[in-house]
C-alpha cells in the first residue's frame, strides 16, 4: 500500500500520488499515459495531472490495482 508520508514532491496536487517506493517500472505510464509521467530527475514516476474523467479515474484505479510494489496511492482527499 503506497504511503502518504512517502510520496514524492513532485505529484499533481490531488488524491492521487507516486510514494518514494517506485521502482520505475513503467507499468502505470502504459495503463494510464495522460496521468503519469516520469520525473524531471528521472528516477521515479509522479501523477502529471489529475483525473479529470470517469475514463482516466478507472485507468489510475487499475494502475494503483496492477502496480508491483503498490506505489500508487490515493489519499481520498481532493483539492
Amino acid at each position: 500500500m503506497a504511503k502518504f508520508q512517502e510520496k514524492w514532491d513532485d505529484n499533481a496536487p490531488g488524491p492521487y500520488y507516486v510514494d518514494q517506493s517506485c521502482i520505475m517500472c513503467n507499468l502505470c505510464m502504459e495503463v494510464a499515459p495522460s496521468n503519469f509521467v516520469e520525473s524531471d530527475e528521472g528516477d521515479h514516476h509522479v501523477v502529471s495531472k489529475q483525473p479529470e474523467s470517469m475514463d482516466e479515474e478507472g485507468k489510475i484505479r487499475e494502475a494503483m490495482e496492477q502496480c508491483p510494489v503498490e506505489a500508487v496511492g490515493d489519499d481520498g482527499v481532493t483539492t
